[in-house]
């Protein structure tokens, strides 16, 4: 079951705005993991002419992903979701490209947060197979009013 899947709901929990939105539902939500989807649109900013999402777009659905998590986060204890930044990117592997039409799924599990930074360690998938691993630290900017 999907918790969110409204582009309308799904862009007051995060920072980013079309064009360059690349989570398009809330899957699964817990305080320490989350799973978001995205179907790759024909035409998006980080596609290329072959139509395939971009290893940037790859990096940034997962960077959202974190977002999404955040963003809804805040929204369960009624304050506005903040805004952040990639902090880092370790150990970050792209195995293949999703291409336009696909629908990929990304698992975040949080491994600290402090200070505002969050670290992480996901995967993204298409169907089962794994396409992407990594680890990110995002770092909240500012908490919105």
């Amino acid at each position: 079951m999907t918790l969110i899947s409204s582009q309308e709901a799904i862009g007051k929990l995060i920072p980013q705005q079309p064009p360059f939105v690349l989570v398009d539902k809330l899957i699964t939500y817990e305080t320490d993991c989350i799973i978001a989807g995205f179907d790759i649109p024909e035409q998006h900013v980080l596609v290329d002419e072959s139509g395939f999402l971009t290893e940037a777009g790859v990096i940034e659905h997962f960077a959202q992903t974190i977002a999404l998590h955040q963003g809804y986060d805040y929204a369960l204890r009624n304050m506005r979701p903040p805004v952040g930044y990639i902090g880092s990117v370790k150990n970050f592997e792209i195995y293949e490209l999703p291409r336009t039409g696909d629908q990929i799924h990304t698992r975040i599990s949080i491994l600290q947060r402090l200070f505002g930074v969050t670290a992480v360690r996901g995967e993204v998938k298409l169907g089962e197979k794994i396409i992407a691993i990594g680890e990110m630290r995002t770092v909240i900017a500012k908490e919105t009013e």
